[in-house]
Formats: C-alpha cells, structure tokens, sequence
C-alpha cells in the first residue's frame, strides 16, 4: 500500500493579471495565494500521514527564484522531512536548472537532473516504489525524453512516471514543451505517471492513471475553478486518485438572472448574489448579468454599479471582486418559446413520460441517474429549462 500526493506547477512568486484596479489588500492576498496554497498542501501532507510528494515541475514561477520563495519552500520541506515524508521534485521550463540557485534542502527532498534518473524508495507498508523523471536544464526544452525512460519489466514494486510536458492531442495555448502521446507513456509499463506544465487538471487515462493535476492556485481568468492536487493511493495491481482543493482565491465565471434592469434592484440583485460566492471562499470574477425587458442602462448607471459594487469589497477579507461585469438583454420571444416548451411537459403526462422513458433507456446516461420515481418533476423542467437558456445564449 502507498499513499501520496501529486502536485505540479506551482508557480511561486507568479505575478497576477487583473483587467480592473484591485485594492491593495487584494493584490496582497494574491501575491501570497500561492504561498498560502501550497502550506494547504503540506499541512494535508502531514495530516494525511503520506509517504512522499511528488512536483511535477515548475515549482518557482521565474528563474532567478527569489530568496523569500527559497526560504519558505525550505521550510515546508522541513515540515516534511520532521514528520518522515519524502519529496521528489523535477523542475520544469519556468525554473530550469541552467538557473538553478544551489540550495541546500532538507536530506528528505530529491531534484532530479537533466537526465532520466530513477530513485527507488519503500512505503509505510513497504511497498517498493520506483519514480523515474527528468529536470529541463533549459527553458526551451522541446525534446522528447520519452524514449530514454526505462521500461518497467519487473514484477515488483510501483512504477512512477513524472514529466513536464504536452499531451500531443491538447488544445492548449502554452508551448508545446516535450510532446508525448498516450502510446508514449503506456509503452512504460508503469502504473502511474505524473504530469505537470498543463494548468487544467485532466484525467488523460484511467488504465494506468494518467493525471494533469493542474496548477495549484488560479492566476487570471483562463485558470478558473477549483485548483489543488491529486492524492493517490493503493497498489501495484490498482491505484486510485482523488482531487483535493485547496487554492486560496478562486478565479471563475457566473451567469445571474434578473428580472429587470433598473440599477437600485440590479445593484440589490448582485450584491445578495456575491454574499452567496462568499460563503465558498476568496474569489476573482467575472459575471453577465441576463435580464427580461425593453430598457437599457446607461453608460453613467453601468460604472457606477460596478464601482459601488467593487467598493463594497475595499475591506472585506473574504472578498467577492467583480472584475468584470457583463450586462445582456434576454430575447424575449426565446423566453416565451421556453416557457411554452416548458408547460406542454408539465401540462401532457405522456410527453413528459416519453421523454423521461427516453432519458432512461441510454445507457451512457442511465448510469449517473437516480430511480425514476425519485425525479422531481418540476425541479427537472426548471433545469431544463435553463440548460435550454444557456445554450440560446452560445
């Protein structure tokens, strides 16, 4: 048995982008996120009793690291190694080792090099571990290693890839450093490979796991939602992986309804809304506020809400800052669509029968459903209906 943590990108020290003049105890909070996201992991670390940790790269966020990122990083090591957990760690292209500033880390922590290296480590429960990765010596490493990683052809042990690159099918927009394909790594043999460089955590295979874990805290409006690592646990035969969250600000996108647009009740409408986000945390927004009706607000009304509602947060620890805000009319003659659409299901027993019987009788779908006789009729439709509202609006 072994359990561990897979994280990657943690981009200390990374500036933030911000389309509106945050106040200063906001940027403060931002440019510590990171910082406070990544002791959110070993404190996990610790309680959680895993057997080591694993970075997938770009651990700083720039080359020439600086002296409070080595500090702090250093005493979270520390923490680790008090408490009998190892680190393994690989740098990626934002902090590769031709600027490698030598540090001096606790005994417990392992940088490999540029070259494919395997450590061999045994688990609380003495399983054999293997972990083979590879550090970038320079930013610009488009080189595909995978080639020079060893194949697993032993009968013992776990078997751990860590790499910093691309997934050849992937749609990002970042460089495309160290290519590789699914076949690539499956050749491996392992049963467990550890990505890093891609900032949206994905799931690429399941047989063996092959994980993105994402960056650890959001940095602009393209690194939205939840952020953190994955915890992974079992055997040589199974191993099982776990999303944890634990980024200090979240960066998202929200849609609000209302039913009109004069500004007193919009102010209202967002302001109850945002107090809704704050009970989940810290968060960067950007919101489209949808209405019903004919009029429209002026230019003078628009900035003056937004800059009562970004006021509102000057003080607030647990801020809800809107960094943008979007205001859009609904068609009105697409609502009176859906609403009819709507009441022929409510109204027509058989319809709404024959739809449900549909739903249940595909087997890709039937499997995420509840017993038929648990379906609320009526909560149903009103998603239905918005489901059908937001794809209108694309």
């Amino acid at each position: 048995m072994v359990k561990f943590i897979h994280a990657a990108d943690l981009h200390l020290d990374s500036p933030f982008k911000s389309r509106s003049e945050l106040p200063p105890h906001i940027v403060d909070r931002l440019m510590e996120s990171t910082y406070n996201a990544t002791k959110r992991m070993i404190d996990y670390a610790i309680k959680e009793k895993v057997d080591f940790i694993i970075i997938a790269g770009d651990v700083f966020d720039q080359k020439n690291r600086t002296l409070k990122s080595e500090i702090f990083l250093k005493e979270q090591f520390q923490r680790l190694e008090d408490n009998g957990i190892f680190t393994y760690m690989i740098h990626g292209n934002h902090d590769p080792l031709d600027h490698n500033v030598k540090t001096s880390w606790p005994s417990t922590v392992h940088v490999f090099k540029e070259n494919i290296e395997t450590y061999q480590l045994m688990s609380k429960d003495n399983e054999k571990i293997f972990l083979h990765g590879f550090s970038y010596l320079h930013d610009e490493t488009y080189e595909n290693k995978i080639d020079h990683y060893p194949v697993n052809n032993r009968n013992d042990g776990i078997h751990i890839g860590i790499l910093h690159g691309t997934y050849s099918k992937s749609n990002t927009k970042s460089k495309r450093y160290t290519e590789f394909t699914l076949e690539d790594l499956r050749s491996k043999l392992y049963h467990y490979w550890a990505l890093g460089h891609i900032h949206q955590r994905q799931e690429l295979s399941d047989m063996p796991l092959i994980n993105y874990a994402g960056n650890i805290q959001g940095r602009h409006m393209n690194e939205t939602g939840e952020k953190g690592f994955y915890i992974v646990s079992g055997d040589h035969v199974h191993l099982y992986s776990t999303f944890v969250s634990v980024e200090d600000i979240q960066f998202e996108r929200y849609d609000l309804e209302v039913n009109n647009i004069y500004r007193d009740e919009l102010y209202r409408a967002v302001t109850e809304y945002k107090n809704k986000l704050r009970k989940e945390g810290s968060r960067v927004i950007e919101l489209t506020v949808y209405y019903d009706g004919e009029e429209d607000i002026s230019g003078n009304d628009y900035y003056e809400i937004l800059s009562l509602l970004q006021e509102d947060e000057r003080d607030v620890e647990d801020f809800v800052w809107i960094d943008r805000l979007y205001i859009e009319q609904e068609n009105a003659d697409q609502n009176a669509l859906l609403t009819d659409i709507k009441n022929s299901f409510k109204d027509d027993d058989d319809l709404y029968k024959t739809a449900l019987n549909t739903l249940y009788m595909d087997p890709k779908v039937n499997k995420f459903l509840p017993p038929m006789e648990d379906i609320d009729k009526e909560k149903l439709l009103e998603l239905g209906e918005a489901r059908l509202k937001l794809l209108m609006r694309k």
